[in-house]
């Protein structure tokens, strides 16, 4: 007896081309469309910001957990948090146009702004004490070859 996985595509015109875009995602689909593994997606579950459906011990993701996961990968890259990622996922409320959501996410993207203004500043002044360690070790070296 052999398994059959079934899946229902969606249709979408891009470039005047119909293509297909499943409806539902296996774990391996996400993985793979995103590249992470399955054990990071697996993770996010973990930490309450996926909640597939299951069909069995199969996990059966929505368009919706893509875009999650999208918003996840996004948020670390420009450095948030989980936690953060997660409380700008909660907030996302189309009924109110999300304006509590982007005006959450601009407020964090200034403070985001000013700590990586301040790692700057911290490392050009860290730049700064190692020139002059350095020029004070190569005029102690040529003090001693003199």
């Amino acid at each position: 007896m052999t398994a059959c996985k079934s899946q229902l595509n969606v249709y979408v015109k891009v470039n005047n081309k119909n293509i297909a875009m499943p409806t539902t995602y296996s774990i391996s689909d996400l993985a793979r469309e995103l590249d992470v593994t399955p054990r990071a997606i697996r993770f996010y579950e973990e930490q309450g910001m996926l909640a597939p459906e299951r069909r069995g011990q199969e996990r059966i993701y929505q368009p919706k957990d893509l875009v999650t996961l999208k918003l996840i990968l996004r948020g670390k890259r420009i450095g948030f948090s989980l936690a953060e990622c997660k409380e700008l996922i909660d907030l996302y409320d189309p009924s109110s146009g999300n304006h509590k959501q982007l005006n959450t996410f601009l407020t964090k993207i200034a403070e985001r702004r000013q700590q990586l203004e301040q790692q700057l500043l911290d490392i050009q002044q860290m730049q700064l004490e190692l020139d002059t360690a350095e020029e004070r070790c190569l005029a102690a070296l040529a003090e001693t070859h003199a």
